[in-house]
């Protein structure tokens, strides 16, 4: 097993790395501040082939793998959660989803343009009343000759209101929770579709979420992706995807997190001496470099086996869950090496603490990920 990136992914991590230091970091608190979402980045950040990270190069597409795509959110999530989150949406559930499950002429004619940056992606799952249980799916998609006509709401939308299109599913029969679910592809031109409430959150502010209502939509049939009634299944296959970009954005958060408690300890200077000369301090850094480094250890495996085409639902799980807590514990011990000043808007620590907590909820909360680790344990037991 390999644990070290070979060159040619080394230079891809440089050169996003440099990227995001000058590009990214120096704005994201105004960013913050102003929960202003940079779409002049988003041109640039197509520009360098990074919204179509996993797209194969034929639809414009960067045709790398898992494992470079979180290197890559890993650095850009270490500058900006919220821009991190933005990129992990638009290539890992919109611009993914389509490739998996889209027709041919669907892919064609879409995927440039979203690999590109030339449109910026959505991903609509979760609505007022599915939230953890998506099999409680309320929009409807019904049939009207060659249309279908959708109606409803979506909630909790990344991109909703900056986007051009979004990836959705709707109700199209009522057979059962989880069946009778598919999945469809809506431009923003379409008449019918509007965001809604643009929600004020606690971080990720960078990053736009709000609500989709969808009143009359009409879509041509063909943008119906795969068989109706597979809209679930689909979407629990992106998620798996979807939970690798997760997992690298909170290492990312976590490692920006640990870099600048370093760089702070070692000029911080209290009892005439830097504070990284104290043994509690120094058993700090050493406790959240040891969790950073094991949770990047668990996103590449499932990085790696993704690549490899072996099923991830467990190690994307894992992955997820463990690299997400253990940003949310390395950002508040950031704090707190700050002191103080890790409490005010000066230093990036308080930001990533502020980020570093949606991704213990989105795309699964972490009681979720508990669950569906201990199904697919369990499953492996009663088959041995």
């Amino acid at each position: 097993m390999e644990f070290q990136l070979n060159q040619d992914q080394e230079a891809i991590r440089d050169m996003v790395r440099d990227f995001a230091r000058n590009e990214i970091a120096p704005y994201a608190p105004a960013w913050d501040e102003e929960q202003h979402f940079p779409r002049e980045l988003f041109t640039k950040l197509g520009e360098l082939g990074l919204l179509g990270v996993v797209i194969p190069e034929e639809y414009g597409g960067a045709g790398l793998g898992y494992v470079e795509y979180a290197a890559i959110l890993e650095e850009i999530g270490a500058a900006d959660g919220g821009i991190g989150l933005s990129v992990a949406a638009h290539n890992s559930l919109c611009t993914n989803h389509l490739y998996l499950f889209g027709s041919e002429e669907l892919k064609r004619e879409f995927l440039p343009k979203l690999a590109a940056g030339e449109w910026i992606g959505a991903w609509g799952l979760t609505e007022p009343e599915a939230g953890s249980d998506a099999g409680g799916t309320r929009t409807t998609a019904v049939r009207d000759g060659d249309e279908w006509v959708l109606n409803g709401s979506k909630t909790f939308i990344t991109h909703a209101t900056v986007g051009d299109a979004v990836l959705l599913v709707a109700r199209t029969s009522s057979e059962g929770s989880h069946h009778g679910i598919s999945a469809f592809f809506v431009p923003f031109d379409r008449p019918g579709i509007v965001p809604g409430k643009k929600e004020n959150k606690l971080g990720m502010r960078a990053s736009d979420t709000s609500s989709l209502v969808l009143e009359d939509c009409r879509i041509p049939a063909g943008y119906l992706l795969g068989e109706e009634g597979d809209g679930f299944i689909q979407a629990m296959k992106v998620l798996d995807g979807g939970r690798i970009s997760i997992a690298a954005l909170s290492v990312g958060i976590a490692r920006g997190a640990l870099d600048a408690s370093i760089a702070y300890a070692q000029t911080r200077e209290q009892f005439g001496k830097p504070i990284a000369s104290f043994q509690l301090i120094r058993a700090k850094l050493a406790d959240m470099a040891m969790s950073v480094d094991a949770a990047r250890l668990l996103t590449q495996r499932s990085a790696a086996m993704k690549d490899g085409g072996m099923k991830t639902t467990r190690e994307s799980a894992m992955a997820k869950v463990y690299a997400s807590e253990v940003a949310v514990a390395v950002s508040e011990e950031a704090v707190q090496i700050h002191g103080g000043y890790g409490y005010t808007k000066d230093y990036p620590v308080e930001r990533a603490w502020r980020d570093s907590k949606l991704c213990t909820i989105g795309e699964g909360t972490s009681e979720i990920q508990r669950m569906v680790i201990a199904r697919e344990l369990l499953k492996a037991y009663e088959g041995a």
